[in-house]
């Protein structure tokens, strides 16, 4: 195939996957994230009537590759690499930098691959000049090209994503995954910003979150099932669809954070998470569940392509009251305060945690200890 057919492949898979994965979330979309229950679903904060606080001092700061942070979301990686996409990263970055959130970037490979993609990129720290911002590259990218990202960006930290499922249904997919894990060991040796290694949608196990800790991973994304849908994204460009019965495969971000509560926390890199968040409600519930911070991928999609950046710093504006006010009504002054609230784990998560040997019932009376 010729480097011109090769980047033209490239150029329309980014387009592709931006046009199928916000469609997933127009409200029209009877089945989309944005219309049916995840497993956020499942969780119930328990409600105590005189626990309430004050809102003024309820500060919802959190640490991000140990830096503050104001907020404990951010802006998750979407896209670039091509003229839309770069504009889309535009009013993400405008957003990200009227409201203070951190943002990361779609996979950088192809500007890695392909310089005239590299503006749709740049564009992030231009408009974002002093934001905290994440680079990120493919798993199975070298040490070499990691470098390259952060500077490609002026990155303060950079996400690996890693996607076995995506590349097993990806028309054009490379399922080469004997040397993934020392592909990561050495980006961590050699990207000179922290490194989050992130899942795009299938989840993190605990078995996974050790391996990732024993080649140096101090940072990951449990990245789990019930947000934008990359299977189905990938299954919707394959000729005949043929692997539309894995729809469901993996874990949700809730069961992840649940299961790696496991692990000794020294044993264990620091875990943000993402995949299928919603609303402020889905955040909280993430960040009660042990989250340092949690990642907004396709609700904000949604937005900054229909509305624009006003559009997304308006949404992002009542996404930040909200978060506060929540954390005030259920008693939680900070992010600490919320690991002790009380919560109630039902349905197919409650299912999980009981097949998994996790005592659902302790999360239910965190507050009397």
């Amino acid at each position: 195939m010729s480097a011109d057919r090769d980047a033209e492949r490239r150029h329309d898979r980014k387009e592709d996957h931006v046009r199928l994965a916000t469609m997933q979330w127009e409200p029209a979309q009877g089945d989309g994230p944005a219309a049916r229950g995840n497993e956020f679903d499942d969780l119930d904060f328990v409600h105590h009537a005189m626990d309430a606080v004050a809102l003024e001092p309820v500060d919802p700061a959190t640490r991000m590759f140990n830096r503050d942070a104001a907020w404990p979301f951010y802006i998750n990686g979407m896209t670039g690499g091509t003229a839309h996409t770069g504009r889309i990263n535009q009013q993400l970055a405008i957003a990200a930098r009227e409201t203070g959130l951190a943002m990361g970037c779609g996979s950088v490979s192809i500007a890695l691959d392909d310089p005239d993609a590299a503006p749709g990129f740049r564009i992030i720290r231009r408009e974002n000049p002093d934001g905290l911002v994440m680079a990120n590259i493919g798993v199975g990218r070298s040490a070499d090209d990691a470098r390259r990202a952060v500077d490609l960006l002026g990155a303060d930290a950079l996400q690996v994503h890693i996607n076995a499922v995506q590349e097993t249904v990806m028309p054009e997919g490379s399922p080469r995954f004997g040397d993934w894990l020392s592909g990561i060991e050495a980006i961590v040796a050699a990207s000179p910003v922290p490194v989050l290694v992130k899942e795009v949608g299938f989840g993190l196990s605990p078995r996974t979150l050790h391996r990732l800790a024993d080649v140096g991973v101090r940072f990951a994304d449990v990245s789990g099932r019930g947000g934008t849908d990359f299977l189905r994204i990938e299954n919707d460009r394959r000729p005949g669809g043929d692997y539309g019965y894995l729809t469901g495969f993996g874990q949700s971000a809730p069961a992840c954070l649940l299961d790696a509560a496991s692990l000794d926390a020294d044993s264990r890199p620091t875990l943000f998470a993402s995949g299928g968040v919603r609303n402020p409600l889905d955040v909280l519930k993430a960040l009660a569940l042990g989250a340092e911070a949690v990642g907004v991928a396709g609700a904000f999609l949604s937005t900054v392509v229909e509305v624009g950046a006003e559009g997304l710093i308006e949404l992002i504006g009542s996404w930040q009251r909200h978060t506060r006010e929540l954390m005030a009504l259920l008693g939680a002054p900070d992010l600490e305060g919320l690991r002790g609230t009380d919560l109630l784990i039902r349905g197919r998560l409650g299912e999980y945690a009981r097949l998994r040997g996790i005592d659902a019932g302790a999360y239910a009376r965190r507050r009397e200890s």
